[in-house]
């Protein structure tokens, strides 16, 4: 790149592009998981699609790598590159609530905290994570578990339309009417074929929300996973239960669960009941709250700039004896901020088919995490050699499959498995819409020239 080339494209934005010597290069490189160090060559900060299109033409024109940023909190790192052009598009912040409809039209450098607050304004909802710092285009992209799947499905099953921009710099329309396959990708698909500017949202309305945690000491973990694991497998779609496990701000060692209910408030109060006769908690902040505040109660849990490294896979039972695995090395972490917990797959987000969507995992399972994280870089290889270990024993008790949005840098095989019976479709999608494979600062799926395709 030389200096007139640069002053050519900064004059075709109308956003910002930062340098390595301009000031707020170094913030704007920083990214939620500190274990990320990479320097790209720039930055560019989009204020529109036209400023996507451009920075994609750009590093095509000069055969630089490039990465995608919306809220830069996936534990991957893939928002920043090294040597290339860092496409931050985290000032896209738009969001436009057809009421009438029951839709709603995003930018992607929204949160779900900034999405949540735009929708629930007009009493209107859709499933959105459980940490509202997240970034709304990260983990629809990857299928989107939170709160509201068991009554209204998953982030990506309300996704009905989206602006795309292609590695040829194109701008593109996917929804069921206008290339439905990729629509069909990019509901799980993650970042693979293009780059989403606005997600178009299928959203619901719905009764008060009863939501909170029931919290209690890390010395009853063993029979809270037990009491979990009878309590969701009767779970009705209006009920959303995690199982978490981490110390409390005073160091306190904890488990509970997450609860989550969005239906007629008596019978909320009915549903939870049994939860609360587990035992004698620490804590019980269950109560009909705003959603909006329910979705940012783990937000200091995470808090940015610490060190990162998460593992993920799905299981099909919860057996005594991983309980018994999951309390040893619970009790042997050698971050007291390292957190495990359990989401379990039900209700609506298990009633859609496998090859509906790219997302794949549909019958009812739990999806089990392990976050491994602490402060100073010289505790990394305790704490990698730990998570090791622990992954190593657990495998007799996990089933084949894990979610995208948890993979930190795993390897093709682990990407396979994320996508499981829809990979070869996706393998020739991406042949389709990307075939040199531009995207491939991701959780990437290479292109397959022949392979299997389903429009």
């Amino acid at each position: 790149m030389n200096q007139t080339a640069i002053q050519d494209f900064r004059a075709r934005l109308r956003g910002e592009m930062l340098l390595p010597s301009h000031a707020g290069y170094e913030e704007g490189r920083r990214i939620y998981n500190a274990m990320i160090d990479r320097r790209p060559s720039l930055i560019v900060r989009c204020a529109s699609t036209e400023d996507v299109v451009a920075a994609v033409q750009f590093a095509r024109e000069h055969s630089l790598p490039v990465s995608v940023k919306g809220a830069g909190h996936n534990v991957a790192g893939n928002a920043v590159c090294e040597g290339g052009v860092m496409i931050d598009c985290s000032r896209l912040k738009g969001i436009a609530i057809d009421t009438a409809q029951r839709t709603a039209t995003a930018q992607a450098g929204l949160t779900l905290g900034d999405f949540d607050k735009g929708t629930t304004e007009h009493g209107l909802f859709t499933t959105m994570g459980v940490v509202s710092k997240t970034g709304i285009a990260g983990l629809t992209l990857g299928g989107g578990l939170g709160w509201l799947m068991g009554k209204f499905g998953l982030a990506c099953d309300n996704l009905i339309g989206a602006e795309v921009v292609t590695a040829e710099g194109k701008v593109l329309r996917a929804d069921e009417q206008e290339n439905p396959d990729l629509l069909w990708g990019l509901r799980g698909g993650g970042g693979n074929f293009g780059i989403v500017t606005r997600f178009e949202y299928r959203l619901h309305p719905m009764e008060p929300f009863l939501g909170g945690l029931i919290l209690y000491s890390g010395s009853e973990l063993e029979s809270m996973l037990r009491c979990y694991r009878e309590r969701v497998a009767a779970c009705p779609d209006e009920l959303t239960l995690y199982a978490a496990m981490q110390d409390l701000p005073d160091g306190t060692p904890a488990c509970g669960f997450g609860v989550a209910y969005c239906g007629e408030p008596a019978a909320g109060e009915s549903a939870v009941a049994p939860l609360r006769k587990f035992g004698k908690p620490l804590a019980d902040t269950v109560a009909l709250v705003p959603y909006v505040q329910h979705q940012a109660m783990f937000d200091e849990a995470y808090p940015p700039g610490l060190y990162h490294y998460w593992k993920a896979n799905m299981m099909g039972q919860l057996s005594d004896e991983a309980i018994g695995l999951i309390a040893e090395y619970f009790r042997t972490r050698p971050s007291p901020l390292s957190q495990m917990f359990f989401e379990y797959i039900h209700g609506a987000a298990s009633r859609v088919a496998p090859e509906a969507t790219a997302f794949a995992h549909r019958s009812e399972r739990f999806n089990f995490s392990v976050f491994v994280i602490w402060r100073d870089p010289r505790e990394a290889e305790a704490n990698l050699a730990w998570l090791q270990k622990f992954w190593r024993d657990m495998q007799p008790h996990f089933a084949r499959g894990v979610y995208v949005n948890y993979l930190s840098q795993e390897g093709a095989e682990r990407v396979r498995e994320a996508y499981g019976p829809n990979y070869e479709r996706l393998a020739a999608l991406k042949q389709q819409y990307d075939p040199t494979n531009f995207f491939r600062l991701n959780q990437n799926i290479a292109p397959k020239a022949g392979a299997a395709g389903n429009d």
